[in-house]
């Protein structure tokens, strides 16, 4: 009796995940219905599905919030080992590689904004503070994006030597250093600015142009060339 109330296999064909998925379509899935059929099965004291509530309530029933979590994280919900948390984290890295794509494949970088949906993509789920800089042709197509640096919840550092090795190896024309703030303030700080002048006039000489530098955080970005201060 047990095992019928908690196996999905027992749950009528049209409340079952996989079979709601097939017939109706993986949008008329709830979000815990979806993430049980990562899971996969249950335990004896819950289904996939109970479980995935679990998982959920991690993330404060956010999955922004969820995709900020690791592995071991995930396994604090009895029953999800850490085969059923690699799953979990490897289908949200993908959703967010997926959302990375459909701002990177822009052909060419514009404005500000272009570069700036693309990065508060890629930096969201951080906790701690990010360095990195996008690598453009002289078409201002974006070559390569690369994390270069990480830090604490207050700040990283970023080596200009660093930044100029990568932007020759690139055959970069141009290049935008980024950085994210996981407090959500937006406003950089005296060492951002004196940074970005170090690696503007260093990169001089290299005939590299330092076009911006975007500060993201989920409050939305800061722009030193929208600013007028770079």
């Amino acid at each position: 009796m047990q095992e019928k109330k908690y196996s999905i296999k027992f749950w009528a064909k049209d409340d079952r995940p996989r079979e709601k998925l097939l017939f109706k379509g993986p949008e008329s899935l709830s979000d815990s219905e979806l993430l049980a059929i990562l899971i996969s099965n249950g335990n004896r004291a819950k289904s996939a599905v109970e479980l995935a509530k679990d998982v959920l309530k991690l993330g404060k029933d956010n999955l922004n919030d969820l995709g900020k979590l690791n592995v071991k994280e995930f396994t604090r919900v009895n029953g999800i080992g850490e085969a059923k948390a690699i799953t979990i984290a490897a289908a949200l890295e993908l959703g967010r590689r997926r959302q990375a794509m459909s701002y990177v494949e822009k052909p060419v970088v514009k404005s500000s904004n272009d570069i700036a949906m693309f990065l508060q993509s890629k930096f969201k789920d951080y906790r701690h503070e990010v360095f990195a800089v996008v690598f453009l042709n002289r078409s201002n197509k974006i070559n390569n994006f690369q994390v270069l640096s990480e830090g604490g919840i207050t700040g990283t550092v970023a080596d200009p030597r660093i930044i100029l090795k990568k932007a020759l190896e690139e055959d970069a024309v141009s290049i935008i250093l980024c950085h994210n703030h996981p407090s959500g303030s937006l406003k950089p700080s005296k060492a951002d600015e004196d940074l970005t002048k170090k690696i503007k006039e260093a990169a001089r000489y290299f005939d590299i142009n330092v076009t911006d530098h975007i500060i993201v955080s989920e409050n939305g970005y800061y722009s030193f060339a929208d600013e007028g201060i770079l």
